[in-house]
């Protein structure tokens, strides 16, 4: 895997599958465990996320989408051009629509964190992300730690045909995503 990575993105809701297709790439060719790829594309899709629903984009109308990796460690962050308010984690009760987002990066990573610089903020995180060949033997790369269920293997889990989308989930119907896509 590459040092490091920067993707700049449209402040778009389509980024986010963007974003998470390369990182995803970028880590399984690099020999990262699956469970890590998986917590790794969860925390990054709740930081862009986060990112074009209460922050302004870029000078250039962009979101800066970074990864880096050091020894064990990788850190994922997402710049933008700050808000009113400063990115903290929400109580995300049961019953609330939204504030459970930075309580999720905070359960899958080591840590997060918010940085400003040249006009920028930057909310990061960092996972643990060993490489199969750190391990002694032939482990299989899904061997790392318990992991979320690979959805694909459940039908009702699958891609499901464009509907009509209100307050940011399916109108009419639940929908059977754990994250979305």
């Amino acid at each position: 895997m590459r040092a490091s990575s920067v993707v700049l993105l449209p402040h778009a809701p389509s980024s986010v599958a963007v974003a998470r297709k390369r990182l995803g790439s970028d880590l399984i060719a690099s020999g990262v465990f699956d469970s890590v790829v998986d917590d790794a594309s969860v925390i990054i899709s709740e930081l862009l996320s986060n990112a074009l629903r209460h922050a302004r984009p870029l000078p250039s109308g962009q979101v800066r989408v970074t990864w880096s990796y050091q020894g064990e460690m990788l850190e994922v962050a997402v710049s933008d051009g700050g808000a009113m308010t400063e990115p903290r984690r929400g109580p995300g009760t049961l019953s609330s629509l939204g504030g459970r987002g930075l309580g999720i990066v905070e359960a899958l990573s080591e840590g997060w964190g918010v940085r400003h610089e040249d006009g920028a903020t930057t909310v990061w995180a960092q996972l643990r992300a060993p490489h199969t060949s750190a391990l002694s033997g032939s482990a299989p790369r899904h061997a790392a730690h318990a992991a979320l269920p690979d959805f694909c293997e459940h039908p009702d889990m699958q891609e499901r045909p464009a509907r009509k989308v209100y307050n940011e989930s399916w109108y009419g119907a639940a929908t059977g995503r754990a994250y979305p896509a």
